[in-house]
């Protein structure tokens, strides 16, 4: 095969094989710089991967050491007060008692709220206060009103078993 094509090769006229020469120069520079482009490209968008890999990598960090931090912490204790009496305190200290409207005793352990018009940013403080003293959410409906960020709440919280 390698004869037959030096065959042809010598069988084109000298200006045919410049021709040639040349179209295959001009095509081996066209891959060349389509293969360089080609990676370029590619070289971005794995830069950009890897940047978006070394944010998430440093948040994962951050997150193991308060991981670590909190497994170290000791346990918070569960308050010994009524759980009706607590829920109550908690709802003086956070300064949404302006819109308790109900808060009643199922048993010990069972206290259900009503809330009429509060932020929405203040039910979740409220709630995570309480569930630092040891008081699950058991049930909860909350409604969005016309006003945005504010809502109407019904809640039922126990005291979480130790």
């Amino acid at each position: 095969m390698r004869a037959q094509l030096k065959k042809a090769w010598e069988s084109r006229a000298p200006r045919e094989r410049d021709v040639i020469a040349a179209l295959a120069a001009l095509l081996g520079a066209v891959l060349y710089v389509g293969l360089v482009q080609s990676a370029g490209q590619a070289r971005e968008r794995l830069h950009a991967s890897v940047i978006s890999l070394q944010v998430q990598a440093a948040r994962l960090d951050r997150q193991a050491l308060e991981y670590d931090r909190l497994r170290a912490a000791p346990p918070a204790t569960a308050s010994t007060t009524d759980l009706r009496t607590l829920v109550q305190a908690r709802v003086g200290d956070a300064g949404i008692s302006r819109a308790l409207v109900r808060n009643d005793v199922a048993d010990a352990n069972q206290v259900t709220v009503v809330f009429g018009t509060l932020p929405f940013g203040d039910w979740l403080a409220w709630v995570a206060g309480l569930q630092a003293q040891q008081v699950r959410l058991d049930a909860s409906r909350i409604e969005a009103l016309s006003t945005p960020g504010l809502v109407s709440v019904t809640a039922t919280f126990t005291r979480a078993k130790s």
